[in-house]
């Protein structure tokens, strides 16, 4: 990639629409948007972030192609901290395409997927956690998750690793001067309170920010949730009722469902992955067999199953058999149809369990708030005490602050048993690095590219 190209994308969604915006960042910009925009006002002079109203047109042909509003937005005040242009067209995507192909043709390159977004982490406008927090913005599936993001883009992670950082690099100094004066080195080093700062300056951080990573990676990517049980105990219902829309096909007939449905569903802030299966018998038709089948591949991937009995009968062998051969996944006993017979702890008994139980009606749409409650308190662990910290790491995150982690321990050892500074620096240098590794002082442009091939073009 040539930082120094001059590069354009839509940055719209493709489809129509009202608006579609192409977006030009580089030195060329403003030459470009010259050439081929006619502005109302024949004596623009092109402002700085002020809106012009005009018409694109082909410099050569001078025919017109479409209507739009153009902006001109000067460096380094601008999304990348190059000269940025956008034109406002209208949302055909053949419009786009056209205006794009006549900027493609006056010496811009294409952009490549990320690179605005890479070109304003390399120009110093945002580091790496703000530049991967704009990824998880354009992919949240929940409001919460749009909250998470947005804390992270304030720079609340960058913050927090910020702090651990000026503390190691205090650190770090100190333990050089030890180095240089090796005879005075007890008297440079306090051991036990450089331990003791260790511990509360950087080891405490870095293991909170480790389990803030696991109920980010739950709010950011979601759950898979799967409804499994006999034919006929209210699945289907179950997902209508909870998606408010008839998606599901429902009947009275044993097997209606011989494939697996998916829909995404809000709980509480955590994206879930919604599966609905087919009900798993002995002795199915061939095509009902391959349901099943499907069905037990879904089961044995899922985060969470709801495993659903009908409450109006007795549990049944069958329903004990199916019961134990998904009894290895975290679980929430469903019974279903309480409006028949209220509701009974019997159930858990006969299935053997110690899995939340939650009661409902799928039917009259009863007892649906305590299974989303249910379904949140099986997955998260103290979820309400973490949200009131906000921002968490993401999976390249976690493994470098557990890299990070690893090193510290091996400070704090190399100070119980005594060793010299100049052993004790590359371990706290290895901690310093990995730390700088997350908010993309160290990191690699391979890992970079991995990084911002994630964007959508135009972003």
């Amino acid at each position: 990639m040539e930082h120094n190209q001059t590069i354009a994308a839509i940055s719209t969604p493709p489809g129509s629409g009202g608006i579609g915006i192409i977006r030009i960042s580089g030195e060329l910009s403003l030459p470009v948007l010259k050439q081929i925009f006619q502005p109302l006002d024949q004596n623009c002079n092109y402002l700085s972030h002020q809106l012009y109203y005009g018409h694109i047109a082909d410099p050569e042909s001078s025919k017109i192609l479409d209507e739009v509003l153009a902006v001109y937005m000067c460096s380094p005040r601008t999304y990348t901290r190059e000269d940025v242009v956008e034109i406002h067209c209208h949302g055909s995507y053949l419009v786009l395409q056209n205006v794009l192909q006549l900027i493609l043709s006056r010496g811009v390159q294409l952009a490549q997927p990320g690179e605005f977004t890479k070109r304003a982490f390399l120009n110093g406008r945002i580091d790496l956690t703000k530049a991967e927090a704009v990824i998880d913005i354009l992919s949240a599936r929940t409001r919460k998750g749009v909250d998470l993001a947005q804390e992270q883009l304030s720079g609340a992670l960058y913050n927090q690793i910020d702090a651990i950082r000026k503390s190691l690099t205090n650190m770090r100094a100190v333990i050089e001067v030890a180095i240089d004066f090796p005879d005075e080195d007890l008297e440079i080093v306090d051991h036990s309170h450089m331990l003791a700062q260790l511990d509360t300056d950087v080891a405490k951080p870095i293991v909170q920010l480790l389990q803030d990573a696991d109920h980010g990676k739950i709010y950011r990517d979601g759950i898979a949730v799967v409804i499994a049980g006999l034919p006929n105990v209210g699945k289907s219902s179950l997902l209508n009722t909870l998606l408010q829309e008839e998606r599901a096909l429902v009947t009275e007939i044993a097997g209606t469902t011989r494939d697996t449905i998916e829909e995404y569903l809000d709980i509480h802030g955590m994206p879930v992955r919604l599966i609905d299966t087919a009900g798993i018998r002995d002795n199915a038709e061939k095509v009902e067999e391959l349901g099943i089948q499907r069905a037990k591949s879904q089961i044995n991937e899922a985060d969470l199953v709801l495993f659903m009995v009908d409450g109006s009968r007795e549990i049944t062998d069958d329903d004990v058999k199916l019961f134990n051969s998904v009894s290895h996944k975290p679980l929430v006993v469903v019974v279903n149809k309480i409006d028949v017979v209220g509701r009974s702890a019997s159930f858990t008994e006969q299935l053997n369990t110690d899995a939340p139980a939650v009661f409902i009606s799928a039917r009259e749409q009863r007892g649906i708030g305590d299974l989303k409650d249910g379904i949140f308190q099986r997955v998260t662990t103290g979820g309400e005490q973490w949200e009131e910290r906000g921002c968490a790491p993401n999976v390249r995150h976690k493994h470098a602050l557990q890299l990070a982690l690893e090193a510290v321990r091996r400070v704090e050892d190399a100070f119980v048993a005594g060793l010299t500074a100049d052993l004790i620096a590359v371990d706290l240098q290895e901690c310093l690095d990995q730390l700088n590794d997350i908010v993309g002082e160290t990191t690699t442009e391979d890992i970079l590219d991995v990084i911002f091939e994630q964007f959508c073009l135009g972003k």
